[in-house]
């Protein structure tokens, strides 16, 4: 019995010994990226569910520095800032409270990070990518955003007192000075000539935020264009259920004629094809993924964030090719082992 279980013991034996080189190359890939959330309208940077997701990724990447962005450390001044204020001068705030944070800029002063972004904070993470110098994603994540910008602003609950103000400001009042520097959601407001399809005027020339970091204006910003082409991945996922980002379809970059309901794809699009903003470049190389969860807004699941934060966080020196194959080297040894343990016998 002894004898013809000696292949098995050789191969436990020799397993024994490529484990700790499997387990070593698993935990060798390098310290995470640390990783930048930005919350969306009407929440705040210290929430549950926020501080959640958080853990979620931590206990996925152990290591991984988590900064949750916020444009003030009240709680209450920070949720008042996701509906006024003015977006460029708080993206200009958020640029420079990440460059005194230690534990994000490298010896350099740069930062390399991961971005996570949830409705609002999507469109805000990648102006604060395309604004802020010495700082570079890996991967942009963003859930239900409205990179195309509203045509509709978002219904306001019954007892939302702030929701409602800013929404009862913008009557009528979005392209005026007063609004595009105060009330957030009126800065990424888009409105549409429906009988060429273009962006009005009022778009164009006043837009405080949106205009600009989609680089639509005939005045283009290069280094715009080549900080989104910089990144791996720009991942966007759009809830197929949506009814509080009107039209929905913003989260994938695509144009929807408000009358008709066409939709025009991002590839099918000008800003695409003369690569304004390096989306083009990025989706040659293979990081540009549109994808679809069956839900309504910011509605999530464990599995969809789970799938999500394992493939596009970590340390950016994981190769998943290169790990396996360090670990089928690893595996050879066993197979190695065996066979002479048969020859042996």
């Amino acid at each position: 019995m002894r004898l013809l279980a000696l292949p098995s013991v050789l191969a436990s034996l020799a397993l024994s010994s490529a484990l700790p080189t499997i387990n070593r190359l698993a935990s060798n890939e390098g310290k995470p990226l640390p990783l930048l959330i930005w919350h969306g309208l009407g929440d705040t940077y210290d929430a549950d569910g926020l501080r959640e997701t958080g853990k979620l990724v931590e206990q996925l990447h152990p290591g991984t520095y988590i900064y949750y962005v916020r444009v003030a450390e009240s709680s209450t001044e920070d949720r008042t800032g996701t509906f006024f204020g003015n977006v460029t001068t708080q993206i200009a705030q958020v640029c420079e409270d990440i460059h005194s944070d230690s534990n994000l800029t490298g010896k350099d002063g740069e930062i390399r990070a991961d971005a996570l972004g949830f409705s609002q904070g999507g469109q805000f993470l990648r102006g604060l990518l395309e604004r802020c110098d010495g700082l570079s994603f890996r991967s942009l994540v963003t859930f239900g955003s409205q990179h195309n910008g509203i045509q509709q602003f978002p219904a306001c609950s019954d007892y939302d007192f702030l929701c409602k103000g800013a929404t009862n400001l913008i009557k009528g009042n979005a392209w005026t000075d007063y609004i595009q520097n105060r009330v957030v959601p009126a800065q990424y407001y888009r409105t549409l000539n429906e009988s060429t399809g273009l962006p009005t005027q009022d778009y164009l020339g006043h837009s405080n935020f949106l205009a600009d970091i989609n680089n639509e204006r005939s005045a283009r910003n290069q280094v715009y264009a080549d900080r989104v082409a910089s990144m791996e991945n720009f991942v966007m996922y759009v809830f197929e259920e949506d009814v509080t980002v009107i039209p929905k379809e913003s989260g994938w970059f695509a144009e929807v004629n408000g009358t008709t309901g066409e939709v025009t794809p991002l590839l099918e699009r000008q800003m695409y094809k003369e690569d304004w903003l390096g989306l083009k470049r990025l989706d040659e190389k293979g990081g540009l993924e549109f994808k679809k969860h069956p839900n309504g807004h910011m509605q999530l699941e464990d599995k969809l964030l789970v799938d999500a934060f394992q493939k596009y966080f970590g340390s950016e020196s994981k190769s998943s090719s290169g790990l396996v194959q360090q670990t089928a080297g690893a595996y050879e040894k066993v197979q190695d082992a065996v066979r002479e343990a048969k020859e042996y016998l």
